[in-house]
């Protein structure tokens, strides 16, 4: 019981671990090339600067940037799509010679943001006080939260959508059981919510970042427009449809069960009411099952036309597929949920309703290892891929986590068989002579009370207080008693540990499914790997061990600066920060600078963000041309000691 209750907050905490130290979402479109190229030195000043993506992007005004050496702005501010997936952005005429920094930030066609930086020169390279690494976004703490959205709407949809289809095709019935209702109320709650949060959250999360754009109701507006807040929108009116959805499902079949229940007519009249009955639940059940099928699939497809599906290759196929995917995850997971609940919670299940279940989730898996296989191929490409990118290594994970999932249905399949083969615990506690658990518990609470099983009634009409406290005990012993047949028998017993593991993996399956989606495919990170500009050359990751020493107290240590794949472009930079008995420890401050003196550009600075004790990180890191660098990197250990010190590299040379 206590598990169970505690399934939320394992999904919770798993969120959190994946949330909070999440990085920035990675970017879905890779810069493929741009005129002028970048770290170009070009004679003539160009009229318009322009950018190649590996996809369409949507770009806002100002999203796209060209600033001089000072910093200033030096373009119209109106970006457009010159054609196919090149956009660009006017310049003002007669630039003057110097070094220009050009920025971008974009959203691609699969609703992740993206950005980034790069230089080119007129006449000749100049020093430039811009920052080398463009404005990260998707990260942060709406980034954060915006993730932790993502997450609760798949896992609202998963309940929602399963827990239905649960009851619809196992076990009608348990539309009448109030943890059963729960948990579907809960998935539809959790999805609305969720979605709400995503809509308010999307305008923030591919812009500024900040909180307090959260509320802005211009970039609220702006969202609308796109396809990813159509896509929300459509989800929000499918959910509304949902809602009544849930309504009549309960409360049709409570009150079916009710009139068989209560029907009272005798001879031929009995059976033919019987029978008519029985035509207007199958009524009922397709109807609903209609309804709820048409409302499953307009859920799924609010992910399918906003997301990976629905960019790259083959996006006819992918979409339908995905949508199945989705469906079969729902189905499979979501009805896992439901019978849960009902093993822990519900004073008793059908075995026929869970060998239906069990049938259906068979089915699911079978459906999810084709989707799952087609998926694959489409998103990684390659085998290089699936080991050599962030989402092949996730995907490696996510097939790990199926298996043993797969490994552990097989059991609950197992203890399944049993339940229908094994006579049932109720029949085994029922006592010698013919007399019910519930009968001989009654008569012993009769004598104890009086020796009859009139006085506790007596007792009880001449005082309330009394009758209620004895209706208390009734209920606590009727209570204990159905605990009591649930736990006898040993099949079910194993059946709910079984399904428990079986939910306690799903939670973290979901976990790095989410993590999936906002993750760059492998086909495409390789992709944009071989897509660097021409300009863009590398001379193998550079790594450097600094000493310093601030004067100061504490002062002493060694900074270690990691920068990959060194190469003229983005790059990666690390710091690590560590005292001379090579204990990582944090400083208040650590800025890096990086001047090409033969060619009197830079200093470039970069401000990386605190990582963990001792680690400092940045992300597109843009170097401009090849060259030997000097790195100068200030170490501050209080708010009077600091240091600079400096080392050379080679940069986006090819040492051969």
């Amino acid at each position: 019981m206590r598990l169970v209750r505690g399934l939320p907050a394992l999904l919770l905490a798993v969120a959190c671990v994946l949330l909070c130290g999440a990085a920035p979402a990675s970017a879905h479109a890779a810069l493929t090339g741009s005129d002028p190229a970048q770290g170009a030195v070009v004679d003539k000043a160009p009229t318009q600067v322009s950018l190649t993506f590996s996809e369409q992007v949507a770009l806002s005004d100002g999203s796209l940037r060209v600033l001089d050496p000072k910093g200033q702005r030096v373009d119209t501010g109106k970006a457009a799509n010159l054609r196919g997936t090149t956009y660009g952005v006017k310049v003002r005429a007669g630039l003057p010679d110097g070094t220009y920094t050009v920025t971008y930030q974009a959203v691609s066609a699969d609703s992740h943001p993206i950005s980034g930086a790069f230089t080119f020169s007129i006449g000749a390279p100049s020093a430039t006080t811009v920052p080398a690494s463009g404005q990260a976004v998707g990260g942060g703490i709406v980034g954060g939260l915006y993730g932790l959205a993502r997450y609760v709407s798949y896992a609202g949809f998963i309940v929602l959508v399963g827990g239905a289809a649960f009851v619809l095709a196992c076990w009608q019935r348990g539309a009448g059981v109030r943890v059963v209702q729960r948990l579907v109320v809960s998935g539809w709650v959790a999805i609305t919510a969720a979605t709400l949060a995503l809509l308010l959250l999307r305008g923030s999360y591919t812009s500024s970042g900040k909180v307090a754009d959260i509320v802005d109701l211009s970039l609220l507006g702006q969202v609308l427009e796109t396809k990813s807040g159509a896509a929300l929108v459509s989800r929000l009116l499918l959910l509304a449809a949902g809602a009544l959805f849930i309504a009549v499902l309960f409360g049709a079949y409570v009150k079916r069960d009710a009139e068989e229940t209560s029907g009272t007519a005798g001879g031929g009249a009995a059976g033919e009411a019987a029978a008519v009955r029985a035509a207007e639940r199958r009524d009922l059940t397709f109807g609903l099952a209609l309804g709820g099928s048409v409302l499953a699939v307009g859920l799924a497809l609010t992910w399918a036309m906003a997301e990976h599906a629905s960019t790259g290759i083959q996006p006819g196929i992918a979409m339908p597929v995905d949508v199945l995917h989705l469906l079969a995850v729902a189905t499979w997971l979501g009805g896992l949920a439901a019978l849960l609940v009902a093993l822990y919670r519900a004073p008793s299940i059908e075995t026929a309703a869970v060998r239906r279940f069990s049938r259906i989730a068979f089915g699911s898996v079978v459906t999810l290892a084709a989707t799952g296989l087609y998926q694959s191929w489409r998103q990684v490409g390659s085998w290089s891929a699936l080991t050599g990118t962030t989402y092949g290594q996730l995907l490696l994970v996510k097939i790990g986590l199926a298996a043993v999932l797969v490994g552990t249905a097989w059991i609950s399949r197992r203890w399944t068989a049993q339940l229908a083969t094994t006579p049932t615990a109720a029949a085994k506690a029922r006592p010698k002579g013919g007399v019910s658990a519930r009968s001989k518990g009654s008569s012993a609470a009769s004598g104890r009370n009086g020796g009859s099983s009139a006085a506790p009634d007596s007792a009880g009409s001449r005082d309330p207080e009394r009758a209620a406290q004895l209706a208390r005990q009734r209920a606590a012993m009727a209570t204990a008693r159905a605990k009591q047949v649930r736990d006898a028998d040993p099949a079910r017993s194993g059946l709910r540990r079984s399904v428990l593991a079986e939910a306690g993996v799903a939670v973290v399956l979901l976990a790095v499914t989410t993590m999936l989606t906002s993750t760059e495919p492998g086909r495409a990170e390789e992709a944009a790997g071989t897509a660097v500009p021409s300009a863009s050359q590398s001379s193998g990751p550079v790594s450097l061990r600094i000493p310093f020493d601030t004067g100061g107290q504490d002062g002493k240590g060694t900074v270690g600066l990691a920068l990959d794949p060194a190469r003229v472009g983005g790059n990666q930079l690390h710091i690590y920060v560590v005292r001379p008995d090579g204990k990582a420890f944090d400083v208040p401050e650590v800025k890096v600078a990086f001047t090409l003196k033969a060619k009197d550009i830079g200093p470039l600075s970069v401000t990386p963000d605190h990582i963990t004790t001792g680690h400092w990180s940045a992300t597109g890191v843009q170097i401009p041309m090849a060259g030997d660098w000097e790195i100068a990197v200030t170490v501050r250990t209080s708010d009077i000691d600091q240091v600079t010190v400096n080392k050379n590299a080679k940069i986006g040379l090819n040492n051969g």
